[in-house]
């Protein structure tokens, strides 16, 4: 195998992500860093520069932080998929579900 060719693969890969965007919550160490966790805690927008991500913006919340990470979308998270919200569940026997009294 080319060491040469294996290189420039490496680096053409570590190029475009260049100028990627993530969104990081603000909490404490002992909180939840998930995003799903913690939709209301502000967020620390970072950039990728090759090396190490830098900070680049700054947004309120989980929903602001989408729209910077995603502009043009315009979807918005309805409440049907926002964390929190309790699954619309059918009947049914499944695995996970609780047996009923007298079954």
């Amino acid at each position: 195998m080319d060491d040469d060719a294996s290189l420039s693969a490496w680096a053409e890969r570590r190029d475009r992500k260049i100028g990627r965007l993530r969104a990081v919550p603000l909490v404490t160490g002992d909180e939840p860093r998930g995003t799903h966790l913690a939709p209301d805690a502000p967020r620390v927008i970072q950039r990728w520069n090759g090396h190490m991500w830098e900070p680049h913006g700054f947004a309120a919340n989980l929903a602001e932080a989408r729209r910077v990470l995603h502009p043009g979308t315009g979807t918005v998270p309805s409440p049907e998929t926002t964390p929190g919200s309790v699954p619309k569940l059918g009947p049914g026997t499944g695995r996970h579900r609780k047996p009923r009294p007298g079954r």
